[in-house]
């Protein structure tokens, strides 16, 4: 029994990885989420938000690059990522004003603006294909590990090494970033106690004298941030195809209802709990059994309970045992 190597495989294939997808998940949670907890609707069109706002971060990393500016051993995106948010801000706000705030002037059901949405998303993704194409682009430049197999080997002496990407490590560096400075925001200053205050109870708000559109603006804005920011750090850390974001819309949905809708604490739990599931259920355990196992009893077949190509399933799983179970979700949201 190799204990040892066995926890070193286990971080390697299945925390290290789980912590930083589910870091990506909890960014784009929190952003439907707070559409949900204030402008009362599920947004389908989040996930090709994440798109269009890292393919902008894309087009400005090439910019970048051909200026010669480099970020040293960080990727260069994180510096176009302002700038993508930016551009993602002034769609997001010209397509409230454009479409949904029709819809909020006329009352129109929550299901209508779901129904809103899903053409929003259509329209948004077939953008996003046009202008940047259809295959996969890998953007992440920089230092490639923090440490690799290799060094980790020789630093420890184990027959199983620890790799960990750069782009993992800024995950959770920015991810951490972001959460703080969201919930700063959220609580600290004026419009955040306001939104806070508009979610809670809408009539009672606007008779305190709370501007609505203000609101509803500075809401767009946060999503656009978030989404960007999300989408970012999942194309560094795998690579970037437009419909795998639209693929990316059910774990980030699932996420917000597990930890309950409207909830940002919420967000984050789910961002985890269904990352950990997925990587856990597809991840194929022989390699840390094997480890564990008695010499002469390491075990023949993959023991992998799901291919990877179904990872996706297990988000709907969870979805649907939440759903029926616990409407509510892990931290009291508003029922789904």
């Amino acid at each position: 029994m190799d204990i040892l190597n066995a926890l070193v495989a286990f971080l390697n294939f299945v925390f290290v990885p789980g912590l930083a997808y589910g870091a990506q998940l909890a960014l784009g949670a929190l952003g439907a989420t707070l559409i949900y907890g204030i402008l009362r609707f599920s947004n389908f069109a989040h996930g090709d938000t994440m798109a269009f706002g890292t393919m902008v971060v894309i087009l400005f990393t090439w910019g970048l690059q051909s200026l010669g500016i480099s970020f040293g051993p960080l990727p260069t995106a994180l510096l176009a990522l302002p700038l993508g948010i930016a551009v993602t801000a002034v769609l997001l706000l010209a397509t409230d004003r454009v479409v949904y705030r029709y819809y909020r002037r006329v009352k129109a059901p929550p299901v209508i603006l779901v129904m809103v949405s899903l053409g929003v998303m259509f329209i948004m993704n077939g953008v996003t294909r046009f202008i940047i194409g259809v295959e996969d682009i890998g953007f992440a430049d920089g230092a490639r590990f923090i440490i690799t197999a290799g060094e980790f080997k020789t630093m420890t002496g184990l027959q199983e090494g620890l790799a960990i990407k750069a782009t993992q490590g800024v995950t959770l560096g920015v991810a951490v970033i972001a959460v703080a400075a969201l919930f700063w925001f959220l609580q600290k200053t004026r419009t955040g106690k306001s939104m806070r205050a508009f979610a809670d109870n809408e009539d009672l708000a606007l008779l305190s004298g709370i501007n609505p559109d203000r609101v509803v603006a500075v809401t767009w804005i946060l999503a656009a941030a978030l989404a960007t920011t999300a989408g970012t750090l999942y194309g560094l850390d795998k690579s970037f195809k437009a419909f795998t974001y639209f693929q990316l819309l059910l774990p980030i949905f699932a996420a917000a209802i597990v930890g309950g809708l409207g909830s940002p604490l919420g967000a984050i739990a789910g961002g985890f709990v269904i990352a950990f599931s997925e990587v856990t259920v597809t991840y194929a355990w022989k390699k840390v059994v094997g480890y564990l196992a008695a010499e002469g009893n390491a075990p023949e077949g993959l023991l992998q309970l799901m291919s990877t190509d179904y990872k996706f399933a297990v988000s709907f799983a969870i979805l649907i045992i939440v759903l029926l179970f616990m409407p509510t979700g892990l931290f009291k949201g508003k029922s789904a």
